[in-house]
């Protein structure tokens, strides 16, 4: 069995920070999800759209953010130009963005017996917690109006 039997499922995520949010607060909490064995970053790449539109990528020295250097080297090669390009369709102006692919090795056990068994993923998805709340803020029921006495 290769090593790519053994692997959980693989996502992205294309997290933009307008000009001026990018502080790496969360990167603690990222470096705590590897340490812990749920995540494997397999690539991890920081771009900035100009006024112009394009978007290049960032050299991750000039970010200054402390603890990005546990993440030198996560560079698999999946992300490349077209990804860039897709980046540039999403991205606000000025905004940066941080793409990141890794492995979800707390499912890994579970995938491998899956793929044992003869399944495969058919489809996926994700769904954000902005469009979870807008749902759930629509069926809300509205308050009840007080009767006057």
């Amino acid at each position: 069995m290769s090593g790519l039997d053994e692997m959980g499922p693989v996502d992205y995520l294309c997290i933009e920070f307008p000009q001026g949010s990018l502080k790496g607060t969360a990167l603690p909490l990222l470096i705590d999800l590897v340490d812990r064995r749920i995540v494997r970053i397999m690539d991890l790449l920081f771009v900035r759209k100009s006024p112009d539109g394009t978007v290049v990528a960032i050299d991750g020295r000039e970010l200054e953010l402390n603890g990005l250097g546990a993440f030198h080297g996560a560079a698999s090669g999946m992300l490349g130009g077209d990804d860039l390009r897709e980046a540039a369709s999403v991205l606000e102006p000025g905004a940066a963005a941080m793409l990141l692919v890794y492995e979800n090795l707390w499912a890994a056990p579970l995938s491998r017996a899956l793929r044992q068994n003869g399944a495969h993923l058919v489809a996926g998805g994700r769904i954000a917690v902005q469009e979870i709340l807008r749902v759930l803020d629509e069926t809300e029921p509205e308050p009840a109006i007080a009767k006057g006495r």
